[in-house]
């Protein structure tokens, strides 16, 4: 690969780099652990506090703040030749900032498609290639093994409790429940709406999931929504699963289908 070379992030966005890039700095929790899974470990200089897989090889990298409220001096103090960013995670002012003085790569991800198209051009541009590779052809295969809910179960998912919030339309949480064949009440609604207890009862979903992300859903919660829906299945679940990006995404057919079999139960 010679350089220097163009590449072009999922936002349109030009960054040049006149050399593979050797300082990684990752703003975004799934994509952080793809980096991992990458091989990048010892390229990776700088995370954010929320980045949590993969927990013991995080220990020894350096933080630089939350997703949506960036530590510029430590960014600094680490001279990254590359930061890889999200549309959604982070915030337009911060991102503008960095690219000011460094190439940023920004993903923008609605489904599943997206997801591997961020993969594989993070392999690309990393020279992680033929890794990205084979990660992109693992996971295609474990969604075409995924058997949806028939005929589609109504579905609530929330990711917040007061207010209480949903997943909407135009996101990969909406573009997850499509894939395990559950319908969702509130894509008619943008993005993460807030939602009142009426608009929940008017919308009398059959199943309604609790996230453990970003508000940590328990099985406390279960019978606050079970009271406000009586007919509804309620379950807790894993909002990595639905939400993660990366590689995580290797093991989401697994468990969504486990998650499609309890649904399954009752509804």
């Amino acid at each position: 690969m010679s350089f220097p070379r163009t590449f072009t992030d999922q936002m349109g966005q030009k960054i040049v780099l006149h050399q593979p890039p050797q300082r990684l700095l990752s703003l975004v929790p799934s994509q952080t652990e793809l980096l991992f899974d990458l091989g990048l470990a010892k390229q990776i200089v700088g995370v954010t506090k929320f980045c949590v897989h993969p927990e013991e090889q995080l220990k020894q990298k350096a933080k630089v703040g939350g997703t949506k409220n960036f530590d510029f001096e430590a960014i600094a103090a680490l001279q990254p030749d590359l930061i890889i960013g999200n549309k959604e995670e982070n915030y337009k002012e911060g991102i503008e900032q960095l690219r000011q003085q460094y190439p940023v790569w920004m993903s923008d991800i609605y489904t599943l498609d997206d997801a591997l198209q961020m993969l594989q051009q993070l392999g690309e541009i990393t020279g992680t290639a033929a890794r990205a590779k084979e990660l992109t052809e693992s996971i295609s295969a474990g969604f075409e093994t995924l058997r949806p809910a028939t005929p589609p179960v109504s579905t609530a998912y929330f990711i917040w409790r007061k207010p209480y919030m949903a997943a909407g339309s135009h996101n990969i949480i909406n573009h997850m429940l499509q894939r395990c064949g559950f319908r969702n009440v509130f894509a008619h609604l943008p993005r993460y709406p807030e939602v009142t207890p009426e608009q929940l009862q008017q919308a009398n979903p059959q199943l309604i999931l609790l996230s453990s992300e970003p508000y940590p859903f328990k099985e406390k919660h279960i019978a606050e929504f079970q009271a406000l829906c009586p007919q509804a299945k309620v379950l807790t679940v894993d909002g990595e699963m639905f939400s993660w990006y990366g590689s995580r995404l290797l093991h989401a057919p697994a468990y969504l289908q486990e998650v499609i079999e309890k649904a399954g139960a009752t509804v």
